[in-house]
């Protein structure tokens, strides 16, 4: 199945995503920032905490065959995408707008505007908006499968229990 659909599968709809849509595109605004002809992810992870736990994404390509994926990733102030690893993807993430406070590998850190992170494939990693961030991802092709979250909560990733089988 095409990941992309899986991932709209997931995603958020309803007025929750479009005020978080509306806040988005605001502050985006705000940056002067060009944003793709893409229709954004709005995702909650499953949770129903949108507003805690979130992000909204860009997916600019994800070229299986070629071998890489581009998105942009968007939090608000004090959103954080949750603790999670990947058994295959290798991404770096730059920051275009905005501060991230971020967890790799066990370590606390933060980067500012133009600072880049690396995270090696089964690294835990999660990310926090100081602030409303803009990230850009540079990464293997994104498969669904490939997220292993910390929180066996999330209904989606390969280690997700819940699911029916295939």
């Amino acid at each position: 199945m095409d990941e992309l659909n899986r991932a709209f599968d997931i995603a958020l709809k309803g007025p929750e995503a479009e005020r978080a849509l509306a806040d988005f595109h605001r502050q985006i605004a705000a940056w002067n920032v060009a944003m793709p002809q893409v229709e954004p992810l709005v995702l909650d992870f499953g949770l129903g905490d949108f507003r805690r736990i979130g992000l909204i994404e860009y997916w600019i390509a994800n070229e299986a065959q070629a071998g890489y994926c581009g998105k942009y990733l968007f939090v608000f102030d004090g959103q954080t995408c949750p603790l999670h690893r990947h058994r295959v993807k290798h991404e770096t993430f730059f920051v275009v707008k905005g501060r991230m406070a971020a967890e790799y590998d066990g370590r606390n850190l933060e980067l500012d505007e133009g600072g880049r992170l690396a995270v090696e494939p089964w690294k835990y990693h999660s990310f926090t908006g100081v602030g409303p961030l803009l990230l850009l991802e540079l990464s293997m092709p994104c498969q669904v499968d490939d997220n292993f979250f910390e929180n066996v909560n999330i209904p989606i990733g390969g280690n997700y229990c819940g699911r029916k089988q295939q």
